[in-house]
């Protein structure tokens, strides 16, 4: 069964690819036919999202403002079907091993690079429904895919648990909530980072993207929604530590990095909300905080420590 579910990961990755390259190219022809002067007024954003005023974030999703033409929203159809079909892939590939091993697929690289896939695929996708957000898979399917080859390029097999995992429903809610958490920092990332191609490259894009504010405020709802889950792994995660190893902190790389990025992702929201800070320094911080993430990620793979279950 394990074999099959290698299988599943490596269809995942190839419907991924194909829809970050179906999102891309559906840009590339909206882009074309604005320039041409085709559809002066519209907003194109491969198949058109519903991102034309801020209200959009505060309603139900209806139809999409703006439609681009037959081709780019076509496109955008496809590439959000490949889409989940990569989520349902990676889940059955997920559930497959669950039941061939006996616990949860969090363990070894493989594992846990397979799960952050999975996170960021869920949490994407359902920012695409409720907020008709699809240009953020510009910038969250392709950082999915980097995530889905690093998968592949470790060792598929099952190690068995050692004794610090053996509290099994403490470690899998510790994962679980740690790869929503990576997920929500994916979007929040992707709206920054499209925020700040808008900023520094004004009117070239914009029949594109969102406006500044909309990008703004996806990268603010997505971090409110990835804090407290990313509050909730460090607390886990200590729990566990004092289990495992009868301390709550014992300042391993994989800790000290999940701490950083914690309080970098606490002083925007502070600077936000407190401040008002908003536009290029939030999108930057943001930014940052993402870099901090995948730190955490790969951390343990460069520095080892306690966290280093299946590096070696």
């Amino acid at each position: 069964m394990l074999l099959y579910a290698q299988y599943a990961v490596m269809a995942a990755l190839a419907a991924t690819v194909l829809s970050s390259i179906a999102y891309i190219w559906g840009a590339i022809q909206g882009h074309q036919l604005v320039t041409k002067g085709a559809q002066k007024q519209a907003k194109v954003l491969v198949g058109g999202d519903l991102v034309d005023d801020l209200d959009v974030l505060d309603t139900a999703p209806t139809s999409a403002r703006g439609v681009s033409g037959p081709l780019p929203a076509t496109l955008a159809k496809y590439a959000s079907w490949l889409a989940w079909a990569a989520l349902a892939l990676l889940t059955a590939a997920l559930v497959m091993r669950t039941i061939e091993t006996g616990r949860g697929p969090f363990v070894t690289q493989h594992e846990f690079a397979v799960s952050m896939a999975w996170g960021f695929l869920a949490v994407y996708l359902f920012f695409e429904w409720k907020y008709r957000a699809r240009t953020l898979a510009l910038i969250a399917l392709p950082m999915t895919v980097v995530i889905q080859l690093y998968a592949l390029s470790w060792d598929s097999t099952a190690d068995p648990l050692v004794p610090a995992l053996q509290n099994s429903f403490l470690l899998t809610l510790h994962i679980i909530v740690a790869i929503f958490a990576y997920g929500a920092f994916l979007v929040s990332f992707a709206a920054a980072v499209l925020f700040l191609v808008d900023a520094y490259f004004p009117g070239k894009f914009s029949h594109l993207l969102p406006k500044s504010d909309v990008l703004d405020r996806l990268g603010y709802r997505a971090t409110v929604i990835g804090y407290p889950l990313m509050t909730m792994v460090i607390v886990l995660g200590a729990v566990w530590a004092e289990i495992a190893w009868g301390r709550y902190w014992s300042w391993d790389p994989k800790e000290t990095a999940s701490l950083v990025t914690w309080l970098i992702y606490g002083g925007y929201l502070h600077a936000r909300v407190a401040r008002g800070w908003v536009g290029k320094g939030a999108a930057w911080l943001l930014v940052i905080a993402f870099a901090s993430v995948i730190f955490t990620f790969f951390g343990n793979a460069i520095f080892g420590g306690l966290h280093s279950y299946g590096v070696v």
